[in-house]
């Protein structure tokens, strides 16, 4: 099922997103603009993947998961243009390109970044999902956001920079990429299952999926950060070590990081047994996470 798969829901989600997105021809011409750069025809859209995936595992129709789909990738967009600020990890390069405050500047990426997670929840509250389910799909990606989410992992991020490789490092590396990167990759699975109206042993199991996965997906980001090239990775390599991160290969060396990324995709494969429907397009996605090479 798989790739064919992939590239329809690829292309689903970014004509979804070139229908939200407003016209850069229309004042302010500049932000709109912005917005695009950031959300168009770039990345891997892996999180509207996770969506699509779950959903249609568990008998949705595609149409019924473009909203929850576009939402998740533009608050994932959102976050990209706010992490690569020069107040944040100050980066230039983003997807093979200029970083949207690189491109536009500083103020247009803080108000494109603002107005994408806006977008995110105007799309979703439109979604075509009666509202009990629309309701729990909003609160799961507003928390995914927010300081239980994305914020938090991204402050205990900055507070990490420099930190020192003591005992409880590890714990709370985890902690911060279970925040940081985990709760959108947990949320994207949940607004599958939430649109599909998946009963809650069903979630449970595809929670253990999802946390496997968004951990795996940081452990690969860290060794790809260490091991890749910037023209391959379409950010700047290296940036990790040179900032003094805290990062797996960091506290575990790489051989010990890869052993990591091999138990979490055992653990992913054993919850999707756990489930009585066809996952072949999630077992796919998770050996995507954890053999990728940008």
């Amino acid at each position: 099922m798989a790739e064919p798969a992939f590239q329809r829901w690829r292309d689903r989600v970014e004509a979804t997103l070139e229908r939200l997105l407003p016209d850069p021809a229309q004042s302010p011409a500049r932000l709109h603009a912005a917005m695009r750069h950031a959300s168009l025809g770039v990345g891997k859209r892996m999180r509207p993947l996770l969506v699509y995936a779950t959903g249609t595992a568990l008998g949705a129709e595609e149409s019924d998961l473009d909203a929850p789909a576009a939402a998740v990738e533009l608050v994932h967009c959102y976050s990209l243009v706010h992490d690569d600020l020069p107040a944040m990890d100050d980066d230039a390069l983003r997807r093979g390109r200029p970083t949207v405050h690189v491109a536009f500047d500083e103020a247009t990426a803080i108000l494109a970044g603002d107005a994408l997670q806006s977008l995110a929840f105007e799309t979703l509250a439109a979604a075509p999902q009666p509202p009990e389910p629309r309701i729990a799909m909003l609160t799961e990606l507003a928390r995914a956001a927010g300081v239980a989410g994305m914020c938090g992992g991204q402050a205990l991020d900055i507070d990490a920079t420099g930190a020192g490789t003591d005992h409880d490092a590890l714990a709370g590396l985890e902690r911060m990429h279970a925040l940081k990167t985990g709760a959108l990759l947990r949320a994207a699975v949940r607004l599958g299952a939430l649109a599909a109206g998946a009963q809650a042993a069903t979630r449970a199991a595809l929670d253990r999926y999802a946390d496997a996965l968004g951990l795996a997906f940081q452990i690969r980001d860290d060794l790809l950060d260490v091991e890749a090239t910037s023209a391959t990775l379409g950010k700047t390599a290296g940036k990790d070590a040179a900032q003094h991160k805290v990062t797996f290969p960091a506290l575990l060396g790489v051989s010990a990081s890869r052993d990591r990324l091999a138990t979490l995709s055992a653990q992913m494969q054993d919850a999707l047994a756990d489930l009585d429907f066809r996952t072949g397009a999630l077992s796919t996605l998770a050996s995507t996470v954890v053999e990728r090479d940008h």
